[in-house]
């Protein structure tokens, strides 16, 4: 079974991209981020056509999480327990809760897209906001793991965070000055790891980036950073058995400015048992 996680960047600007690419490497799930368009916008047509059924939280031009799946998708969550939300210039506990999660369990797997916070600057209220994110979603994680020990559990997304200083290749991005590299930050991905959610695809792939700005020929330089990442619990890592970061698809026309990164697993269930889809 092969699973992946892509921040598409607009799915209604790329939808032809991201449905041959889901054929042609023949991915069976895919967690999407910025789709960037609510429900009654989003492009049902292509992904069913190709054999997928779509879940997703969009709620206008910003944001928004996604799941496509060959399989069905149960148990649907639009948001993780604990949650926050936030509000430029509001205060208080009860500010709205932005797109940033969707959970499903599909073919035994429950998986969560996620597209964390970008903090926007050191001192921010939305850094801030996003470190709040962070350890609520370790909460929400470690206590659902507690209570399904068995399930795999998959978080993927664009974090928002580079765990590593090998993982940002962008000079522009400066420890101590920058958000995604601060030590708050990289403490909060790697408080994720503390709780059992381990990278599956670092072992496999040591090197690369998932996420080149478009500006300054940041791409053609490899001025990227790895930020996209796929975090699984003990049954999901002890199925992995590849990985790949997909950089060819950084390049031709109007890419998304991250890359897909996939994961192969073993699962129990034999591949002409799928459902199919019409």
């Amino acid at each position: 079974m092969r699973l992946a996680t892509w921040n598409v960047n607009s799915v209604r600007s790329r939808v032809g991209r991201v449905v041959d690419w889901l054929t042609r490497e023949d991915v069976d799930v895919l967690a999407m981020q910025e789709i960037k368009c609510t429900e009654a916008q989003f492009p049902f047509a292509e992904f069913e056509d190709a054999g997928y059924r779509v879940v997703l939280h969009g709620l206008n031009q910003w944001n928004g999480v996604a799941i496509a799946s060959r399989y069905e998708l149960d148990d649907v969550a639009m948001q993780f327990d604990g949650q926050p939300g936030f509000l430029k210039g509001a205060e208080g506990p009860d500010q709205p809760i932005e797109a940033r999660a969707i959970g499903a369990t599909t073919n035994g797997i429950r998986v969560w897209s996620i597209y964390a916070p970008n903090g926007r600057a050191l001192g921010d209220p939305h850094y801030d906001y996003k470190l709040d994110w962070f350890a609520a979603l370790q909460g929400s994680m470690t206590e659902w793991m507690a209570s399904n020990a068995d399930t795999p559990l998959m978080v993927a997304g664009d974090y928002n965070v580079a765990p590593l200083p090998e993982d940002v290749g962008d000079p522009t991005i400066i420890e101590g000055v920058s958000t995604h590299v601060s030590p708050p930050e990289r403490e909060a991905f790697q408080a994720l790891q503390a709780a059992g959610l381990a990278d599956v695809v670092r072992p496999l792939i040591p090197e690369g980036y998932t996420y080149w700005d478009y500006k300054q020929l940041r791409f053609p330089r490899n001025e990227g950073m790895r930020i996209d990442f796929v975090l699984g619990s003990k049954p999901f890592a002890d199925r992995v058995t590849g990985a790949a970061i997909h950089r060819d698809e950084r390049k031709g026309d109007a890419p998304s400015d991250h890359v897909p990164v996939t994961v192969d697993i073993d699962t129990e269930l034999e591949d002409d048992d799928r459902p199919m889809i019409f």
